[in-house]
């Protein structure tokens, strides 16, 4: 492998930036020192509640504080477990499954005797909606008159049906008697002013 001068320079800053890697690699996963290592702390345990906390000492121009004491010390602690299984809840006597919210029961008025029964007949018939406003007559023809139903515009004389449905019964020269068919229904109809 031939080195040219221009590439001489990126030779060397790659070796030893691979150099700088492998000793922070090594010195990472294999420490050898044993002044390099990390001193544990020791745990205070305490046989009637959770562990308590050691006091630090303060370096040069820091408060004292308190810190947690803690292990990695993987062995079960029965003292602890213990401690905790004796702790009794001593709250304030409210059930949270349980709702104690008192509903109001709603006043019942006391009926001291059943309201009479009125027994209803058959519902009334629907009115006839026609609107009589005026007569159609030619001499020697019978009278024949002028019904309006919303839009719907009707000439009729007496004995003809309407609309499929209403018949004209008398002719009158200020009102006209109609029959509904369907529901046996008779009305007199007067003959408006418009």
């Amino acid at each position: 492998m031939q080195l040219g001068t221009e590439n001489r320079n990126k030779t060397i800053a790659a070796v030893a930036l691979a150099i700088v890697a492998l000793v922070m690699v090594v010195v990472r996963f294999f420490p050898s020192s044993p002044a390099s290592a990390k001193t544990p702390i020791p745990v205070v345990a305490s046989p009637t509640g959770p562990p308590r906390t050691a006091a630090v000492r303060p370096k040069s121009g820091h408060k004292t504080g308190v810190a947690p004491v803690r292990s990695l010390d993987p062995t079960l602690r029965y003292d602890w477990l213990k401690a905790s299984e004796d702790t009794q809840y001593k709250g304030t006597g409210r059930n949270i499954f349980r709702a104690e919210v008192e509903i109001p029961k709603p006043i019942v008025p006391v009926q001291t005797h059943p309201a009479p029964v009125v027994p209803q007949g058959p519902p009334p018939p629907p009115p006839i909606n026609l609107k009589f406003f005026g007569f159609a007559s030619k001499p020697g023809q019978p009278k024949k008159i002028f019904l309006s139903q919303g839009e719907d515009v009707f000439i009729a004389g007496e004995g003809d049906i309407i609309d499929r449905r209403y018949r004209i019964l008398h002719i009158t020269p200020v009102s006209v008697e109609v029959e509904d068919v369907l529901n046996n229904n008779r009305q007199s109809i007067p003959l408006t002013q418009g």
